[in-house]
């Protein structure tokens, strides 16, 4: 989990290959927890809308009842920092984000350890070396394996290129161009948002990073936090004035639904939010024509875009490891990944990516075929560093939020604000 700086697709597979070796080597029995009920703590987000709609397939397949209790992210959150902290085996399963708690939920022992199960209890043909060797790093604490991949995703740029036409403009190449082409689709269209993006205060790093590393600039250096450089004033002043000035009413609220909400509603020609939305964003079917989507235009550091992933992980107080393990291994194995790569999931496995199912899909449209060439650019250029890396990166990303949210409304300049978040953000380094 320390290895959050790395691009997602490129790091190597020894591991992985040394850990499928004896995978599905002993005889599998699908049916060898039948009974038990396992409790699976979910973020409603469109990876676990996507999976549970098989909710029954994994229970017909196992015998096992899968008891669901799914919250919205900050809430599923709360919620697991409450379970954990009394050490209860009320959970069994959790959905997680290593690039946010990963290293948090490693040192505190709340996950439990993947890696001799993996090993020693897959199914035939479950080929753990398939699934993407960066994820499953950024899901690794000392070498052992916390989480599985369960999508691959980063925020992307949806625009609709309707109106990009009608208003005589194209997407820059340049990101301090955006703003002049936000300001010329205020214009032309002043009953369309220009661009929307993330501005509740936990969520926005998510965004907000691509402006951070697109600027050229890093969270960190030598130990001290960064906000203040050319590159992190240059990039809180760019995202701020865009949500400020071209942004919707009430933006400091608005995290993946209400941005995909608006844009699939027609009153918002650009935003810039998780590729995962894609299926959000489409339902219905208005914006499937008249939507494009591309990276965030380069900036004077190049283009660094995010890339993570949610992995599904085992609680270490579960009393049910074992059982838990089938549910893992069912939801990311190959079979499962295709049926979601159809719902617009992106698949962390090789196989289903190059598969000929989901090419056939990708064909469907247009903007699927650019919605997967944008992912796969996330997988081979990205970062996974949100926020700062450092234990509390949670705590870090309210810190990064505090600062913009302060920008929104009016209450600080860029440099009162960098420099009041340095000097909290230095305090909570220092305590790593």
């Amino acid at each position: 989990m320390r290895s959050i700086h790395r691009p997602i697709a490129v790091l190597g597979t020894v591991a992985l290959a040394t850990l499928s070796l004896t995978a599905g080597a002993q005889e599998f029995n699908w049916k060898k927890y039948q009974g038990t009920t396992l409790t699976f703590l979910a973020n409603n987000n469109p990876v676990a809308a996507a999976l549970l709609k098989h909710k029954d397939d994994f229970e017909k397949q196992t015998g096992m009842t899968l008891k669901v209790d799914s919250y919205q992210e900050q809430q599923m959150r709360q919620r697991m920092v409450t379970v954990m902290n009394s050490r209860s085996d009320e959970v069994d399963l959790f959905m997680s984000l290593p690039s946010r708690e990963g290293l948090q939920f490693a040192k505190a022992g709340w996950y439990a350890d993947l890696t001799d199960l993996i090993k020693t209890s897959a199914a035939p043909g479950y080929d753990f070396a398939d699934l993407s060797p960066g994820l499953v790093k950024d899901a690794s604490y000392n070498g052992r394996v916390m989480g599985v991949p369960l999508n691959i995703e980063g925020p992307v740029l949806y625009y609709r290129k309707d109106l990009f036409q009608k208003c005589g403009v194209q997407l820059p190449k340049s990101l301090p161009e955006l703003e002049g082409v936000a300001a010329k689709l205020k214009s032309c269209e002043p009953d369309v948002t220009p661009f929307v993006s993330r501005g509740l205060k936990p969520a926005l790093p998510f965004s907000y990073s691509v402006f951070l590393h697109n600027f050229g600039g890093d969270y960190m250096k030598d130990g001290k936090s960064q906000l203040c450089s050319k590159p992190g004033q240059e990039s809180l002043a760019l995202y701020s004035k865009l949500l400020k000035d071209y942004g919707p009413r009430g933006v400091v609220n608005y995290s993946f639904y209400q941005i995909s909400s608006l844009y699939r509603e027609g009153k918002a020609a650009m935003a810039f939010e998780s590729s995962n939305e894609l299926r959000s964003v489409m339902e219905g079917g208005a914006r499937l024509k008249d939507t494009a989507i591309a990276v965030l235009p380069a900036g004077p550091g190049g283009s660094r875009p995010t890339v993570i992933g949610w992995t599904m992980s085992v609680s270490a107080y579960s009393k049910k490891k074992e059982a838990a393990w089938y549910f893992v291994q069912w939801a990311t194995s190959r079979a499962v990944q295709e049926k979601l790569a159809l719902d617009g999931v992106a698949p962390p496995r090789a196989s289903v990516a190059n598969g000929a199912d989901y090419k056939a899909w990708m064909d469907g449209e247009p903007v699927r075929r650019e919605w997967a060439a944008t992912v796969s650019e996330l997988g081979k250029t990205g970062t996974s560093e949100v926020g700062y890396p450092i234990v509390a990166n949670p705590a870090s990303r309210e810190y990064v939020g505090q600062a913009v949210n302060e920008l929104l409304l009016g209450q600080k300049t860029v440099a009162q604000a960098c420099a009041d978040a340095d000097k909290q953000l230095d305090a909570l380094i220092a305590k790593d």
